[in-house]
């Protein structure tokens, strides 16, 4: 058997009301004991119960506030202070993190998933039968990304006001910049209807030209959509679909692709992930 590495890991809590003390569990970060250079983070995917504590929780930040540990993580402390205190730093009120506890690892990736499962996610083999459309794409779209290790070098929830007008509320899911091509990828749910498939094919040429003007490079637009075969009833039989589901979905892909968009299924991400790597050259 492997000798296992001395480790030590610090829950991250959201906690709303300070006053009142409650908290949920949302993330982990953990390292070799006494090796900060070899720190990750992990935050949820899944913020429901940050939903149920507090209505108003602003998601957009705090999945913000991951990939900002996660580049400061890799870039280490600008001067001599302890990297665990420049983190508690960057956290708001909202945001603690509990004191140090050791562990036994096989190695940091594995080790992550099961304190993630025992500390954040204990319920998420019951509810993920639950989640469909967008939230499935997405998350199926960072587990490939982190998968390959590219996630945490990829811009998040990106502004079309940058590129677009002010007050455009769109935000592309994720993105990075290979040489002279700014590369996005957008989860876009043909499940139901398709009027995210419309908005995304309306900003496409504005944003285009925004890349353009603000970037000086191209743009290549992915939209990442669940097959076909998957849009089926929550028994997960399958079974013929309804004329008009299927003709919503056709019209969904053809009006992204008549503006340029290239369109994936989820069961193309893994090929996508290997490209971006290859991309970021890892």
């Amino acid at each position: 058997m492997p000798e296992r590495i001395p480790c030590e890991f610090f829950l991250i809590r959201y906690v709303p009301d300070v006053v009142k003390g409650e908290y949920t569990n949302i993330g982990v970060l953990l390292r070799e004991a006494g090796r900060e250079e070899t720190a990750r983070i992990r935050f949820t995917r899944d913020w429901t119960r940050v939903r149920c504590m507090d209505a108003d929780a602003d998601i957009g930040l705090l999945e913000a506030l991951e990939g900002e540990i996660e580049m400061r993580l890799r870039l280490g402390p600008a001067d001599n202070k302890p990297l665990i205190a420049v983190i508690q730093d960057t956290f708001s009120n909202s945001l603690q993190m509990t004191e140090s506890r050791a562990c036994l690892a096989e190695n940091i990736v594995t080790e992550m998933e099961l304190l993630m499962r025992l500390y954040v996610e204990p319920l998420r083999v019951k509810v993920e039968h639950t989640r469909s459309g967008r939230a499935m794409i997405a998350g199926a779209m960072r587990t490939h990304f982190e998968r390959v290790g590219v996630w945490a070098l990829m811009r998040k929830r990106i502004a079309a006001s940058l590129y677009t007008l002010p007050g455009d509320p769109m935000k592309i899911d994720c993105g990075y910049r290979p040489n002279g091509v700014v590369k996005m990828f957008h989860a876009v749910s043909l499940e139901g209807d398709v009027e995210a498939a419309k908005v995304l094919a309306y900003t496409a040429p504005a944003l285009r030209e925004g890349v353009v003007r603000v970037e000086g490079a191209a743009l290549e637009l992915t939209a990442v959509v669940e097959p076909l075969r998957s849009l089926s009833d929550e028994s997960g039989e399958q079974h013929e679909f309804e004329e008009e589901s299927m003709e919503r979905y056709r019209f969904g892909v053809q009006t992204m692709e008549s503006q340029q968009i290239r369109v994936l299924t989820t069961n193309d991400l893994a090929r996508a992930a290997q490209a971006a790597r290859i991309d970021l050259r890892l």
